[in-house]
């Protein structure tokens, strides 16, 4: 299996700079989203879906109410990969649907 590097804090903080609203919290990126209301919160979550199955990398979601939480770390690595900052992009472009 082709191993990842790992990001330096330095290219950790300069894509969280191009990701707003994500914060670094040890060896993970995450954020909160917030919904209208619970349907909206859950068709999110499921947007997610195609493209973490996509790439093979998942987030941890937490849902309560309308409050998403969505995580990435790469956890065959024991850090954080470019694999995480695609994730955070991507989970970015699943805010809303496209019309």
């Amino acid at each position: 299996m082709r191993r990842m590097a790992l990001l330096t804090d330095a290219e950790v903080t300069v894509a969280l700079a191009g990701l707003p609203g994500w914060s670094r919290q040890g060896d993970t990126i995450l954020r909160e989203f917030e919904f209208a209301g619970f349907p909206e919160a859950v068709a999110f979550v499921a947007r997610l879906v195609p493209g973490a199955e996509a790439a093979a990398h998942h987030p941890d979601v937490t849902i309560h109410y309308r409050h998403v939480t969505v995580s990435y770390t790469t956890h065959d690595e024991r850090g954080l990969t470019e694999k995480d900052v695609a994730g955070a992009t991507m989970a970015e472009g699943a805010r809303a649907p496209v019309p």
